[in-house]
């Protein structure tokens, strides 16, 4: 794994993990490859698919309540989850309200459960950016191993 250019190349074996990903059906096309970079990213890492588990939601804004739940309710906990999604601006303040409220819920909902979430959620000016951006997938299932290895460490 290599985390941008100032980053030292880092391999995981993500053998033994368990991974969940949210993704809205809203923005479904770019989602989709957002979930297969990620996905493929996760495998290169050795997480096996058979621990990878997706889970669909409407939009954005409902990612928090859906990790939230996915680790109080799930059989097998998650180690990580990766929450991925496209917001893109239009003309009021939606776009401000979705993306900040659905960073603050994920950032509450990870510091209360101690299970990290990496935040692959896109947030674009226009289609055309989130097109460029889609392969931040890969990025985000990057930082949802690294941070899966810090929060299993014993310090």
């Amino acid at each position: 794994m290599e985390i941008g250019k100032k980053n030292p190349q880092k391999k995981v074996n993500g053998k033994n993990l368990k991974i969940a990903i949210i993704l809205p059906y809203f923005n479904e096309k770019l989602g989709l490859e957002l979930l297969a970079n990620a996905k493929n990213e996760l495998i290169k890492n050795n997480v096996q698919e058979k621990n990878i588990t997706v889970i669909r939601v409407a939009g954005a804004l409902e990612i928090p309540f859906a990790c939230k739940k996915i680790i109080e309710k799930s059989r097998v906990k998650p180690n990580t989850i990766i929450a991925l999604g496209v917001v893109i601006r239009g003309e009021t303040s939606h776009f401000e309200l979705v993306t900040n409220t659905t960073y603050q819920g994920l950032m509450k909902v990870q510091l209360d459960t101690g299970i990290p979430i990496s935040f692959g959620i896109l947030a674009c000016e226009n289609i055309e950016q989130a097109k460029k951006r889609v392969s931040k997938g890969r990025e985000a299932a990057q930082a949802a191993l690294l941070q899966t290895l810090l929060s299993l460490q014993k310090l």
